[in-house]
């Protein structure tokens, strides 16, 4: 398990460390996304009962669009959990300096300048004063089979599920470029999973940490993201229709 490294007295051991050491240990970790516009107030005071009950490996927190402050999210889950909070930002507004860490996300699927390259410049002042750990993130959109809110507010197209071989060569640039983690996603209630056969030969030519997330609303789907490869599975839409999900992803997690 996960510790935060603002609650160690050495601080020294980095949230990406930790998950560099969790992948070393050929283990698996379930990210819980917790969507500041989806899970207030009460919402949130149950989904941290859950979370402090069956325990996921990162929270992270964040969407591609929020018209909630993130801070008091990030502030309650301090408060009252001692697993890490990561940010998940969509733009430079959902910052926090409050939590354990910041995946500082290039989406490198597509080629809008702007979540290239443009609002890193904008938040990196901030970021950098406030020493907020950051993990360099290449992020793709993988088609999930509709629409999702990422594609309209990135104005980016998916690359297409069927096309193994750009992901793979994406995934390789983002590694090229010195990026410490892919984060490939078919986006917040996709119809559709990432394909098994895509994370298979994305993660075969990789040596950093892949992350998967988008459509995985059942303990089969989750499953099969573990064994072709994923390191770090996000769930976010799933449980917040049916929380008590958490427990059976759990399992999986833990036995994979």
């Amino acid at each position: 398990m996960f510790e935060t490294s603002i609650n160690k007295k050495k601080e020294t051991v980095t949230i990406y460390a930790q998950i560099q050491e969790t992948i070393a240990q050929k283990k698996k970790t379930l990210a819980l996304l917790i969507d500041p516009d989806k899970c207030r107030d009460q919402d949130l005071v149950k989904q941290t009962a859950l979370i402090n009950t069956y325990r996921p490996g990162i929270i992270l927190v964040g969407g591609s669009l929020t018209s909630h402050p993130v801070d008091p999210v990030v502030e309650y889950l301090k408060k009252n959990t001692d697993i890490p909070v990561v940010l998940y930002p969509g733009h430079p507004t959902q910052l926090s300096f409050k939590a354990d860490a910041l995946l500082f996300l290039s989406m490198i699927s597509g080629r809008n300048p702007e979540l290239l390259i443009g609002a890193h410049v904008t938040a990196a002042p901030s970021i950098h004063h406030h020493k907020l750990e950051s993990i360099p993130t290449g992020y793709m959109l993988i088609d999930g089979g509709s629409p999702t809110s990422v594609e309209y507010i990135s104005q980016t197209r998916p690359i297409p599920s069927e096309k193994s071989d750009i992901a793979v060569a994406t995934a390789m640039a983002g590694e090229l470029l010195g990026l410490k983690m892919i984060y490939m996603d078919a986006g917040s209630g996709a119809k559709n999973e990432i394909p098994a056969e895509m994370i298979s030969k994305v993660k075969a030519k990789l040596e950093i940490p892949l992350m998967i997330g988008g459509g995985i609303n059942t303990p089969e789907k989750l499953e099969t993201a573990f064994t072709n490869g994923a390191d770090i599975v996000v769930i976010g839409n799933a449980l917040e229709k049916d929380p008590e999900l958490l427990e059976e992803f759990i399992q999986i997690t833990n036995q994979s």
